[in-house]
């Protein structure tokens, strides 16, 4: 039997939403540490068909409750699932994310979300000398029929030390290099829905390859790690 998100998950988290207060999630507290379970077999069935044609050494699950500390919203608990998948450091660069929410705001992302000071550098140094090989990956046709153009933060005009000029200014005045693939609730219940987020994955490839060998060598080519 092929695994596929039960549709209690996007139910319950449509009642959270309207119930977001510990008294009703302790008393539905059963309910929910059912499904966890089940859609944890989501997440490990896209580990296992991640890890037939990339190398991922971790996947994480996120946690329900809500970190209020430092939060205007104090609600207790998040009303999605989330998880990331982690590739293999550090010869392999960039990792996978999948997002399940109700009311269609399901989505899978992938790329750089918050890149090291130094990662961040190297990369718009490496667009400043040459955004050919980046800009004939991310505009491939089969590739922008997935997953669009890049999202992200990005700087107003130019990071310290580049120029606003720069042909590959667009490029280089991103925070960070991330893409995303949205779905609807019918999509993301349909028994499809594992084997399209696959697919997706496997086209993102050429992105990876090319980052990681970025992010593993300086401005000569020369590798960084032994």
């Amino acid at each position: 039997m092929s695994i596929t998100v039960p549709k209690s998950a996007l139910d319950f988290f449509k009642k959270l939403e309207k119930n977001n207060n510990r008294d009703w999630f302790n008393e539905h507290k059963k309910e929910f540490k059912t499904i966890e379970a089940e859609v944890k077999e989501v997440y490990n069935a896209i580990l296992e068909n991640l890890n037939k044609h990339d190398d991922i050494d971790k996947l994480k699950m996120f946690r329900i409750y809500r970190d209020v500390r430092f939060s205007k919203n104090k609600l207790p608990y998040k009303t999605h699932f989330g998880g990331a998948f982690h590739r293999t450091k550090p010869k392999l660069r960039g990792g996978y994310y999948l997002h399940i929410q109700p009311n269609n705001e399901s989505f899978i992302a992938t790329g750089f979300w918050e890149p090291a000071k130094e990662d961040l550098l190297r990369i718009r140094k490496e667009f400043e000398m040459d955004d050919d090989e980046i800009r004939e990956i991310i505009n491939e046709k089969n590739f922008k029929d997935i997953w669009g153009g890049f999202v992200g933060d990005e700087v107003k005009t130019a990071p310290k030390g580049f120029s606003k000029d720069h042909k590959a200014i667009d490029l280089i005045k991103k925070k960070q290099y991330i893409f995303i693939k949205k779905f609807t609730d019918k999509d993301v219940l349909d028994a499809n829905f594992l084997a399209e987020v696959d697919k997706a994955f496997k086209v993102i490839r050429p992105y990876f390859d090319y980052m990681s060998d970025v992010l593993t060598t300086d401005l000569n080519g020369v590798s960084l790690i032994e």
